[in-house]
């Protein structure tokens, strides 16, 4: 299947991938400092964004294992076999798995999912984004309203960002109607609810997660460091669940550290 992308720069391929209910543009933040030293491309997961929502997998499920493959399917047609690639929550995860698989360079992720410790974990993270989604379905003017005022923002955003008040409204817009109309949102989540991440990924890894993670919250960064023994870990702090956009010069400049340790 054909995904809607971005792509800039020069160099070796650096493969960015959102997390859920999310689109390219999440990545908008870092892309050009990214940019001056990879071929970037930024996707749309299969049913986010401007991209299709896949075919589910043989049992009907929409699961990360499935995620992986349309993506590594994907390559071919931009021309790349391995890029590096770093990701954000569930993107996180698509990255870790994608090293793990054999289809990555080398993998930043950045609050990955699937390190879930109990299902109460799992139950929060899915139902506070559900919740969020909720209120993306409030008349048109609300919305530009609630993006477009810092304190509101400070309201509307505060589970995801560690700095909602500094969000560009226009950005803050986007991904709200963007997070409304992922035709993904329900099959990935249920799809997800299950997943764990387990085994080495076998290149070089970094994991990163913010202070202000409110979504997946700090002691699965614990778990991660006792699956993923050889990856670097990296506080991000003040960063809330998405840091790209509220430290772009520490998110980019972990993922070129990263890239560049290829080899060494």
């Amino acid at each position: 299947m054909e995904l809607s992308y971005a792509r800039r720069g020069s160099g070796e391929p650096l493969l960015l991938i959102h997390g859920i209910g999310h689109r390219w543009q999440a990545w908008e933040p870092v892309f050009d400092r990214l940019a001056a030293h990879h071929d970037v491309i930024a996707i749309d997961l299969p049913g986010f964004g401007k991209s299709a929502l896949a075919e589910p997998g043989p049992d009907g499920r929409h699961t990360i294992e499935r995620a992986v493959e349309r993506i590594a399917e994907a390559f071919s047609g931009f021309g790349i076999e391995r890029p590096h690639v770093a990701g954000n929550s569930l993107g996180g995860a698509l990255a870790l798995e994608l090293a793990r698989h054999g289809h990555a360079a080398s993998a930043t992720a950045f609050s990955p999912a699937g390190f879930w410790t109990t299902r109460r974990e799992t139950a929060w993270a899915v139902g506070s984004l559900s919740a969020i989604r909720a209120t993306t379905f409030a008349p048109a003017p609300v919305l530009r309203f609630v993006t477009g005022r810092p304190a509101a923002r400070a309201l509307a955003f505060g589970l995801i960002f560690g700095k909602p008040r500094e969000l560009d409204p226009a950005l803050a817009l986007g991904d709200t109607l963007a997070l409304r109309t992922g035709k993904g949102f329900l099959p990935v989540a249920r799809g997800a609810r299950h997943y764990r991440y387990s085994g080495a990924t076998g290149v070089p890894t970094t994991v990163a997660w913010g202070t202000k993670d409110r979504i997946l919250l700090r002691r699965q960064f614990e778990q991660a460091k006792r699956l993923l023994p050889d990856a670097r870990f990296e506080d991000l702090p003040g960063c809330g669940h998405v840091p790209m956009n509220d430290d772009p010069e520490t998110v980019s400049r972990l993922i070129l550290e990263t890239t560049g340790a290829v080899g060494e």
